[in-house]
């Protein structure tokens, strides 16, 4: 007689057991929204144009605060850049002076910039960015 108690009493728990087994856990409660943090790689005219400037006026080697073609040459194949010099040259020396200036470069990287800088909102997001991999691939 205990043995069909106990027999009744098990098969009275299986249903319950499996109906806690099919029972998903109760979802996690969502975090709360964060604002996006800005992308480190997003650059504003000013700093693209700073960047660029310190970099290309290393050019300077007599510190006079101009480039001449010289330095530019001598620039150019320090850091094993392709083209020729005496054509990319002229392309940042606007007033054709034989010097590029600070003014000149300023000028310069804003068109560049300006040209990257494809939805017109004054800065350049990762996707903007020459080299980036989402970047949009230049037309050939």
């Amino acid at each position: 007689m205990i043995r069909r108690s106990i027999l009744a009493a098990a098969l009275s728990l299986s249903p319950v057991a499996a109906f806690a087994q099919t029972q998903p856990p109760a979802p996690a409660p969502a975090p709360p929204p964060a604002a996006a943090p800005k992308a480190k790689s997003d650059l504003t005219l000013a700093k693209f144009q700073k960047r660029r400037e310190k970099a290309i006026m290393a050019a300077d080697t007599d510190g006079d605060g101009k480039i001449s073609l010289l330095e530019w040459e001598a620039f150019q194949a320090k850091r094993n850049i392709k083209g020729d010099p005496a054509k990319s040259f002229p392309r940042i020396d606007s007033n054709h002076d034989g010097f590029i200036d600070r003014a000149e470069l300023d000028a310069f990287f804003a068109k560049r910039f300006a040209k990257l800088d494809k939805n017109g909102d004054g800065v350049l997001a990762a996707d903007e960015m020459p080299g980036h991999k989402s970047a949009p691939k230049a037309e050939q």
